[in-house]
């Protein structure tokens, strides 16, 4: 892979709110390269090139967000801290709801000092703002009032971008870890791949539909949609761990809770 990795700690320009579809795919090395060769007739990597991401899901003590969302009802929300790169006091961090409604994605977002971002998260004392997000994230911290850091989801981006439709845009994830034992973004702990080796995740990002070409161009390389989840897959396999459950799929994973009930994930 020749895209260059950049350490990024502070982005001054950035979008609050996003409202659109995002549809996934699951990619081997070959259908990867080929398909970046063709993006790029119309499509750029963004100015960051390679980049980490870091996530810490917050979620309740029974995991309620992640066990509701892998049920795939028509309204599901997550929360979540998120950084770019290295990950000190001072770097900026979004804190961000994801909300999807009969399958549009809307995401709202605020940004701060991590220090500030993370202590609010925890049930500290530090103010985010008076902005409408701000008060939409403390109603959703309220709502949800034993919210922890359930998670953290760190991978690799190479991000592209329409060269003339600036809203198309299309993120190719790998190196995907999660780790149940990270609460903390500073101390960033090595978690467990949730990809196969060459193995990448694929989103397209549309405002409204995908352009003719590429439908065909994929097709054509053997790619099709798929249902992922990082934190949902990362759910999955902490509950296999945790309950010696093997060979599961995410159905088996739901019907075992409803069997059991919630208190066995916490």
């Amino acid at each position: 892979m020749n895209v260059l990795r950049k350490e990024v700690t502070y982005m001054s320009d950035y979008k609050e709110i996003f409202e659109r579809k995002e549809i996934k795919y699951l990619l081997e090395e070959k259908q990867f390269m080929e398909l970046k060769r063709y993006l790029e007739g119309f499509a750029r990597v963004d100015e960051y090139g390679l980049s980490r991401i870091n996530n810490i899901y917050y979620d309740t003590p029974n995991f309620q967000l992640i066990r509701t969302s892998m049920e795939k009802p028509l309204y599901k929300e997550k929360i979540r801290l998120r950084t770019y790169g290295k990950t000190i006091d001072d770097t900026n961090a979004f804190i961000e709801i994801k909300k999807k409604y009969a399958g549009i994605v809307y995401k709202r977002r605020i940004s701060g000092r991590y220090e500030q971002m993370h202590e609010y998260l925890t049930g500290g004392e530090d103010e985010i703002g008076d902005s409408q997000i701000a008060k939409e994230i403390r109603a959703f911290r309220d709502r949800y009032d034993t919210l922890i850091p359930a998670m953290s989801i760190c991978y690799d981006r190479i991000a592209m971008t329409g060269i003339n439709d600036k809203e198309f845009r299309v993120t190719f994830d790998t190196n995907i870890e999660w780790n149940e034992e990270c609460a903390d973004l500073r101390n960033i702990k090595k978690g467990k791949q949730l990809l196969k080796a060459g193995q990448y995740l694929m989103e397209i990002k549309v405002s409204n539909a995908m352009p003719i070409g590429l439908s065909r161009k994929m097709s054509e390389l053997g790619i099709f949609p798929t249902s992922f989840s990082k934190y949902g897959a990362g759910y999955s396999e902490m509950v296999k761990e945790r309950n010696h459950i093997k060979n599961a799929t995410d159905d088996d994973i739901i019907s075992y809770f409803r069997m059991k009930g919630a208190m066995a994930y916490a």
